[in-house]
């Protein structure tokens, strides 16, 4: 017996599955950001602006592509450079797809310049933008005090750099008066730490601490560390002082931003305390010699006028003329004489004619006549209201009659004795029965309500 042999159906046409837009811009979403969840790419800036949400949008483009990128604003806001057109960086995020448009793009987490570190970068972008302002400009820089009385110095209370310069100022000058603004030196809000001291310097008593000058100090480190001295923010407060600045930062080979901008850069911060006062033994000299310079100019000024005195002396008018100025003086003593007791005698007077009327307004009892002026004024104030008051319920009084007989004579009192007003079709009033003719419609106003009637028959009078 044979066995049956099975059919198979074969389906040459393959089955289709259809994907909405969404559903495919979504799958190569996924894809795309598990393949590509961290990677670094390199390029190009252009197209760069900043939205007003804060968030960064730019182009990165090589030769032969280009590639969609954005930075969101919590991202943006730890970069140390602006990006900028033209720039050649190296970028790490993940590839998205923006799913609107079904665009592929960077998500940057990071953006680091080539060349140029980051730092150095924002550094020389700084220093551009603030030297085009004029903030670097000699013409602006203050000139610091010769003998300060009081100094403030803004750095971080603990370390070397602090105790160093308060040795060498209590050397070079033990009477000095020396404030210290505590801050941070290094780190996320070093900056505005400093730049808060120098504003407090700059206020006036008793909100702030007024002093003759200012030192910015910090010890030597790595560009990264003394990033502080190289904000915005703080070389423009530095700019903006009204008190001279010191910037005594780092080594001698350190450079900052508020070494440009400030009124002296000191190498160091030991510098700083040996620029901003001379020694107590150095100003005694350099006193000591003017006061020599001085004594010599006025010396040889004497020796001079003493000579032309001399000369003067051997002319046979000189003798006439010490008489003339003898008589001169004689004479001057004597008008000095009489313009003093003319003075006094003008004195004298003028103390009579002040105690006469002075002697009379004793007599006069001012604040009695005030007090009696003000209880009559009260006793008439008084009089008055009360008279008001019963002119007042008087007229009152007759107001109300008035009222009542004007209610009496009122229409809508007399209809409410049971009679009614008759109007014609047109609404005119009737007085006279001949108004009206047989049969003609008439409305009746009551006291309350109206009546519709017609007219049966008319008696005339």
């Amino acid at each position: 017996m044979e066995t049956p042999v099975e059919q198979f159906q074969l389906n040459l046409i393959p089955e289709r599955r259809i994907y909405k837009v969404s559903e495919l811009s979504r799958l190569v979403r996924d894809r795309l950001e598990a393949e590509f969840a961290d990677i670094w790419v390199e390029g190009e800036i252009s197209n760069f602006h900043t939205a007003s949400s804060g968030h960064l949008y730019f182009t990165l483009k090589d030769e032969a592509s280009q590639l969609r990128c954005i930075c969101m604003r919590q991202r943006a806001r730890y970069l140390r450079f602006r990006p900028e057109d033209g720039l050649l960086v190296t970028a790490r995020g993940r590839v998205t797809v923006y799913e609107p448009r079904g665009e592929y793009q960077l998500y940057v987490e990071s953006l680091e310049p080539r060349g140029l570190g980051a730092l150095q970068l924002a550094f020389e972008q700084l220093k551009q933008k603030l030297a085009g302002e004029g903030l670097f400009d000699a013409a602006r820089k203050k000139p610091l005090p010769k003998l300060p009385r009081r100094i403030g110095i803004i750095t971080s209370p603990r370390g070397a750099v602090i105790a160093d310069m308060i040795r060498i100022l209590r050397r070079r000058y033990e009477n000095l008066h020396l404030l210290i603004y505590p801050v941070r030196v290094q780190g996320e809000g070093a900056a505005e730490e400093i730049a808060g001291g120098v504003r407090f310097f700059n206020l006036p008593p008793p909100r702030g601490m007024p002093v003759d000058v200012l030192i910015l100090a910090r010890g030597g480190g790595s560009l990264e560390d003394l990033w502080a001295f190289n904000e915005e923010k703080l070389a423009r407060a530095i700019a903006a002082s009204a008190i001279p600045v010191i910037s005594a930062v780092g080594h001698e080979t350190d450079f900052t931003i508020a070494d440009f901008v400030a009124d002296q850069r000191a190498p160091t911060p030991s510098a700083a305390a040996e620029i901003v006062i001379e020694t107590k033994q150095q100003l005694i000299q350099r006193v000591a010699g003017q006061e020599e310079t001085l004594r010599e100019r006025v010396r040889y000024a004497l020796l001079q006028r003493r000579q032309r005195l001399t000369e003067a002396a051997s002319h046979r008018g000189f003798t006439t003329l010490q008489t003339l100025l003898s008589q001169y003086s004689q004479r001057s003593d004597e008008l000095t004489g009489r313009l003093i007791e003319a003075g006094r005698e003008s004195l004298r007077q003028a103390r009579r004619r002040w105690e006469m009327p002075r002697t009379f307004l004793l007599h006069l009892d001012l604040r009695g006549q005030q007090e009696r002026r003000r209880l009559r004024w009260n006793r008439v104030t008084s009089l008055l209201g009360q008279q008001a008051r019963l002119l007042l319920v008087s007229r009152r009084g007759k107001l109300d009659l008035l009222r009542a007989q004007l209610e009496q004579l009122s229409p809508q009192r007399v209809m409410e004795r049971g009679y009614a007003i008759a109007f014609d079709s047109s609404g005119a009033v009737l007085k006279d029965a001949k108004q009206v003719s047989p049969d003609a419609e008439i409305t009746l106003r009551l006291a309350r309500g109206t009546l519709g009637a017609q007219v049966k028959k008319i008696n005339p009078e």
